[in-house]
């Protein structure tokens, strides 16, 4: 089962739970400029220009978790690929899976703009840039 925290209880949980690896999801670029969590590991789930999914994402992840009882939060910008991340680590086998609700910039408020309403960075959690 996915478990879905937002970006406030994810900080909590990582805190309490020192053996918890946090994953980034998105882009390269996304990373580097739109900037991410302290001490995230960048593993993308789709990479641009094709977006086409990693090939190599649970071998990846499976490098900084090798035990399948670790517990895995994944980040994107919203909450969506880092979702579909988590399906595919459960059915690889991983069981502490917790997708973060709101990601890393938030919902679209109504400009179509993030950071406005929710997410990581809107929390005022520990970021940085590249």
């Amino acid at each position: 089962m996915i478990e879905n925290l937002n970006p406030q209880q994810t900080w909590d949980f990582l805190q309490q739970n020192s053996a918890a690896v946090l994953i980034d999801v998105r882009t390269k670029m996304e990373h580097l400029f739109v900037g991410h969590p302290q001490k995230a590991i960048h593993i993308p789930w789709k990479e641009a220009p094709d977006w086409q999914q990693n090939p190599n994402f649970v071998a990846q992840v499976r490098q900084v978790a090798t035990n399948p009882n670790t517990p895995i939060l994944l980040l994107c910008r919203s909450g969506q690929r880092s979702l579909e991340a988590a399906a595919l680590l459960e059915q690889s086998g991983y069981t502490n899976l917790i997708n973060i609700a709101e990601g890393f910039e938030g919902a679209l408020d109504e400009n179509k703009q993030r950071g406005n309403l929710n997410g990581w960075r809107f929390a005022n959690l520990p970021w940085q840039q590249s």
